[in-house]
């Protein structure tokens, strides 16, 4: 049975700080609430498109931040990462990425569902 090495007290170190770099990221909370297409106004929907635009900024600065906080990382540890750990960091990256992408992507599809029927539903109403 062999022991491994344990990793360099640098590399630790650099862990650390990326642990606590990543406190600085906070991922941004969607808007509570989207109005209803067939009872809103028209104030209610606009409301809305500007928390939905603000939540897209408030996700694209987190992505640009934890982008930021990997290559930070990276560049911390230089050799001192196994390509293991940089693999393991980069996946965590990506997966944070892609986990925000698709919940930005879901708020926005309902908004844009209650857009249609409000849509309809006014577009119905001005018929008659």
């Amino acid at each position: 049975m062999s022991l491994k090495p344990l990793p360099s007290l640098f590399a630790l170190a650099a862990l650390y700080a990326s642990a606590q770099a990543q406190a600085a990221c906070s991922y941004p909370k969607a808007p509570a609430s989207l109005p209803d297409g067939n009872t809103a106004k028209m104030e209610d929907m606009v409301a809305a498109q500007k928390a939905v635009k603000q939540y897209d900024a408030d996700i694209n600065a987190y992505i640009s931040c934890i982008k930021l906080e990997h290559d930070s990382q990276i560049a911390a540890t230089g050799d001192a990462m196994t390509p293991e750990q940089k693999q393991d960091a980069e996946r965590m990256q990506v997966q944070r990425h892609n986990a925000a992408i698709d919940e930005l992507e879901a708020v926005a599809s309902r908004f844009n569902e209650q857009v249609r029927v409000y849509k309809a539903k006014n577009d119905a109403a001005k018929k008659k």
